[in-house]
């Protein structure tokens, strides 16, 4: 916990390989000191079909499942870094966004917690 999971066209990867996407993702989400850096999970699913407003545009969206417990700011600073980073590193995608769910505590389970 926390997982960053980042859909994206998979013309992206023309641009960053796969690892750099990662480590900059990591690297922000540790940078917010929400996080211990041993959690923090980040996955990239590119795609080859896709539409974007019924048109075939680039895009990324990372959906970020987190723990409950932060509040309303740090989970909109959280994407708001995100999503500046990857506009920085992708400047010519024009569909770039984040959105920030929330385990909840009394349902989430892992492998340890058996």
């Amino acid at each position: 916990m926390p997982h960053f999971v980042m859909d994206c066209s998979e013309s992206i990867l023309k641009v960053h390989d796969e690892e750099f996407i990662l480590e900059q993702v990591f690297l922000v989400a540790s940078a917010t000191q929400l996080f211990d850096d041993n959690d923090i999970k980040v996955r990239i699913n590119p795609f080859k079909k896709y539409s974007v407003g019924n048109k075939r545009e680039e895009f990324i969206h990372v959906f970020a499942s987190i723990m409950q417990g932060r509040t309303e700011e740090q989970k909109a600073a959280l994407s708001q870094a995100v999503v500046s980073k990857l506009v920085e590193m992708f400047p010519n995608v024009p569909n770039i966004a984040m959105n920030v769910d929330d385990f909840e505590k009394a349902t989430y389970c892992n492998r340890s917690m058996i």
